[in-house]
């Protein structure tokens, strides 16, 4: 296990708006959340291969950091929750790696990897985490601890080698409890690739995360505010141990929950990533689709200062009455 990996001071406090026009003031952390990219390793001619001859995995890659960078956005961390390759090739970690850490570096962002069922514990701390100092074997579980300005993240390998649930093992669990006995500054996140969540899909059943009581003994009463998962392959939100829980879809292709029952149908659409808004009171997870869309209606930054340059009452009488 990893321990805690300080930022060494690269985010510094979010700016505060001049003006705060609405109930709430600005979040003090922004994380985009995404998983289950599946790379394959390169073919022959240095190009993506296709995941089950039929998904280009590169494509919505690209597009998502393509949409995270044109954003603007002041992103604290992108926290990849899990399956970042598909069979644990370390060509494919070097590919999709090359990819994301170009353009985390442009944002300025940390790069939060975490374990799912389809990585490779070896190849994936070698080519992702570059080395990184662990304590034990290679094989061990891949936990680790990042400081973000005061929100802790903490990552937690669910991945069980040679198969597809989940666990975690009590070594493990006494790890996380060592780490929540102190709280943080601003409260703690807890990404996995296995969300302690049910799904109605009764093959996805098989696949959960094992034994999540003695996960939620761990969790009660510490600073745990959200919790991040993968692996089902469609956005979903609920419940654990009275701490909210957001799935992230993936990436690659994703998982139809209003199939006729009794099957379990990928598709290739619906890809999309997550925003997590971390205010002083609640964490807020927003979806947000892949791909180029129609502009509809638009409010550009020129109204938004007039929006701003206005008293309260004069924005609430501009921007809320009806018009014609």
């Amino acid at each position: 296990m990893t321990g805690t990996a300080p930022t060494d001071g690269k985010h510094a406090a979010r700016p505060v708006p001049s003006v705060q026009m609405g109930q709430y003031p600005a979040a003090s952390h922004l994380i985009a959340h995404l998983s289950d990219t599946h790379f394959l390793a390169a073919a022959a001619d240095g190009n993506g291969r296709l995941l089950y001859d039929a998904v280009d995995t590169d494509s919505t890659v690209h597009r998502a950091m393509a949409q995270l960078e044109a954003s603007g956005l002041d992103i604290d961390a992108l926290v990849f929750t899990g399956d970042i390759a598909d069979r644990g090739e370390p060509d494919a970690y070097r590919r999709v790696r090359d990819i994301v850490e170009a353009s985390a570096g442009r944002m300025g962002a940390e790069l939060i990897w975490v374990m799912g069922n389809h990585d490779e514990r070896g190849a994936f701390r070698a080519e992702l985490l570059r080395g990184k100092p662990h304590s034990g074997p290679d094989d061990a579980p891949v936990d680790a601890v990042v400081d973000l300005n005061g929100l802790r993240v903490i990552s937690l390998d669910t991945s069980v080698p040679g198969y597809h649930h989940g666990e975690i093992s009590s070594d493990q669990l006494a790890w996380l409890s060592d780490v929540l006995a102190e709280p943080a500054e601003h409260g703690s996140l807890l990404a996995l690739h296995h969300p302690p969540v049910p799904t109605a899909l009764p093959l996805m059943t098989i696949l959960e995360l094992r034994e999540q009581a003695a996960l939620a003994t761990v969790l009660a009463g510490s600073d745990v505010r959200a919790i991040l998962g993968g692996h089902l392959h469609y956005a979903t939100t609920g419940l654990f141990a009275g701490i909210p829980v957001s799935v992230a879809a993936a990436t690659c292709y994703t998982i139809d929950a209003a199939a006729p029952p009794r099957q379990l149908t990928g598709v290739g659409g619906g890809q999309s990533i997550n925003l997590v808004h971390v205010y002083a009171d609640q964490v807020v997870h927003s979806n947000v689709p892949l791909g180029a869309f129609d502009v509809v209606t638009r409010f550009d930054p020129a109204y938004l200062d007039r929006m701003e340059a206005l008293d309260a009452s004069d924005r609430l009488e501009a921007f809320s009455r009806h018009t014609a």
